[in-house]
Formats: structure tokens, sequence, C-alpha cells
């Protein structure tokens, strides 16, 4: 069984504020998390207890919840902005 992918609410208004051409690169890069290995395509961050994942230039933070099976996009942003949130 594969997981599922969920986006935070503000991933969501993000992604909706975005150019579209950029919004459909990174939707189409996030569906490759629904297969039966994410962890293949996600790498550990250390500034905090969850993955980071590449979309293009931007980057998003991760958690991972293996026994409901379920990728949650809790946070995406430019990859100049999102490690300046994280501190």
């Amino acid at each position: 069984m594969s997981f599922k992918v969920k986006l935070h609410p503000k991933v969501t208004k993000f992604l909706d504020k975005t150019e579209q051409q950029v919004s459909d690169k990174i939707r189409k890069r996030l569906q490759i998390l629904k297969c039966d290995n994410p962890f293949h395509y996600l790498e550990h961050y250390e500034g905090e207890k969850c993955y980071k994942f590449r979309a293009s230039n931007h980057r998003a933070l991760i958690d991972v919840d293996i026994k409901q099976k379920i990728v949650f996009v809790r946070y995406l942003n430019h990859k100049s902005k999102i490690y300046k949130r994280a501190k």
C-alpha cells in the first residue's frame, strides 16, 4: 500500500499564490512521494525532527506517519528562505 500526501493549509495557500507553471511543477514532484518507500526521496533535516524534500528551487519540510502511511508537507518555500525560517 502506498503513502498518501497531505498538504498543510499554508502550503496549499503558498502553491495557489505561486506562478501556475512553478506550482504545477512542485505538485507533480510531490506526487512521487505516493509510493511504497518515500524515504528514497527524502533527506533527514538536521534543524528539526523532520525530513526535507527538493522540488526544483523549492524545499519542503515533511513529517512522515509510517503507521497511517501519510506524508505530511508542513512547510514549503524557496530554498533561500526555508532554512532561515527554521532557525
